[in-house]
């Protein structure tokens, strides 16, 4: 048995992970499901000898080490394949993901048109979290093959291991694998600064050396990209914070607050027709309020501040994305409720929307024959129209709240102008008086001066006369 045939019968059934032990026959991991193949099982000697035979000098190295390695493997004409081969038990075993050639674009993957937005941003941090398996490799990749076909920028991709292949476009791509063009992630991040990027994506961010260097280059004018397992946007947000010694987290706090940009937290779910999987996807964008929390340390009040920012920054919970597959019937009650990060929030949420959905088991679909339920949209929609009634006297309110608060501020700046205009004049005043005053008393003073000199006049004759009347 060879692992190119066992990889394109994989492909074939359209298989997202090939898991191979010894002594059981491989297993495919098909819409979600691990399936057996109905073949012998494989034995430990013939699986060594099918692991080592695809592995360079220096992996192999690494495997005797680390008792664990990543590789990439391609198959011409099918696909790449990202692998782990490790042992267990004493022997070893292997698990392949199919990375397919042809890189899916952002509509293909039914993501929101919002991570288009992140794209097109200048500088700052993106994250793209999840558990394993949940399409956070496909989505990024969709992300940066958008960037290429759209922008004339640098893009550069720090991989372990290399998975899909990017093509020059638009833009430049380098991409550079763990153990075979850089020794490791913190190395190549360090490196990257000096090969002029404009995009860096980083595959995941695994140790705090390359988390500092990862906000570093983003705080320094560059679009960063990667990847953390994590299950939400709050949970991501603590894991980088709790990375850092405490001495550390306060600035830690204020550099994230100051670079962080988004992050996508995704999950893959069942589709209802069940053909194969959709993403749900919580959605956190740097808005000033989120910013601010985070640099505060509030990250318990996260998930709030962005369930009510869905209408201007198109924000989401992981419940509601999952209450929006369901009323666009893309996923069944039972699977939403299932995937829900809190069922009784999700249950409550739903049951706001469909009253007696619960009761119908999940059932969303009008019974046609029901005039009860004709009756209770004319309900929904006179408390919707008394409600819209009330917000537009609300709003009439508020703006002749407005106007007279405009009408005041008016009349205050009339008062200003005409006190200004007051201690104008009596600046005015002021200096006309000083003016009169020099003047009298420089006439007082010439006045003084002549009556002094008259008296000075008559003394001098009065002591004269009696020396003239005894001669």
């Amino acid at each position: 048995m060879e692992l190119d045939i066992l990889l394109k019968l994989m492909t074939d059934r359209g298989a997202s992970d090939l898991h191979l032990k010894p002594t059981r026959p491989p297993l495919l991991r098909i819409a979600g499901k691990l399936i057996p193949i109905d073949v012998p099982p494989i034995t430990p000697d013939v699986l060594s000898e099918m692991l080592i035979g695809i592995l360079s000098t220096p992996q192999r190295g690494r495997l005797e080490e680390k008792l664990a390695v990543d590789v990439g493997y391609g198959v011409k004409g099918l696909a790449r394949f990202r692998g782990n081969i490790y042992v267990q038990r004493g022997n070893l075993a292997a698990c392949f993901r199919r990375v397919p050639f042809q890189i899916k674009s952002l509509e293909d993957l039914e993501l929101p048109p919002v991570l288009d937005e992140f794209c097109d941003l200048p500088m700052g941090l993106v994250l793209i979290t999840g558990p394993t398996g949940s399409g956070k490799s496909t989505s990024l990749a969709a992300m940066v093959r958008r960037i290429a076909t759209t922008r004339p920028v640098h893009i550069i991709t720090i991989e372990d291991p290399m998975e899909f292949l990017f093509t020059d476009d638009m833009a430049s791509v380098s991409q550079r694998e763990i153990g075979t063009d850089t020794m490791a992630f913190s190395e190549a991040l360090r490196n990257a600064m000096r090969q002029d990027p404009d995009v860096i994506m980083v595959g995941e961010m695994r140790d705090r050396e390359t988390v500092a260097t990862v906000m570093t280059a983003a705080e320094t004018g560059h679009l960063v990209f990667s990847t953390l397992h994590t299950n939400s946007a709050p949970q991501t947000v603590d894991r980088i914070i709790d990375t850092f010694p405490a001495d550390q987290q306060a600035q830690i706090r204020t550099q994230l607050a100051q670079v962080l940009k988004a992050v996508v937290s995704m999950k893959l779910v069942q589709r209802q027709d069940g053909k194969g999987l959709v993403a749900a996807l919580e959605i956190m964008r740097a808005s000033p309020k989120i910013s601010k929390m985070i640099e505060d340390g509030e990250t318990a009040g996260l998930h709030d501040e962005l369930e009510s920012s869905v209408g201007y920054y198109r924000m989401q919970s992981l419940n509601q994305s999952l209450l929006a597959l369901l009323v666009h019937g893309t996923i069944s009650y039972a699977e939403a409720m299932r995937q829900a990060s809190d069922p009784e929030d999700l249950s409550l949420k739903l049951r706001k929307m469909f009253p007696m959905i619960e009761e119908r088991g999940g059932d969303m679909s009008p019974v046609t024959s029901d005039f009860s339920q004709i009756v209770e949209l004319q309900q929904f929609k006179r408390l919707y129209e008394e409600q819209e009634e009330k917000n537009k006297l609300r709003l009439a309110e508020k703006d002749e709240e407005i106007e007279h608060l405009q009408g005041l501020i008016r009349s205050r700046d009339q008062q200003i102008e005409e006190f200004q205009a007051r201690l104008q004049e009596m600046a005015q005043d002021r200096e006309r008086l000083r003016g009169d005053y020099n003047r009298l008393r420089q006439e007082a003073q010439e006045k003084i001066d002549k009556l002094m000199e008259r008296i000075k006049e008559l003394n001098q004759r009065l002591m004269g006369a009696p020396a003239s009347g005894t001669r």
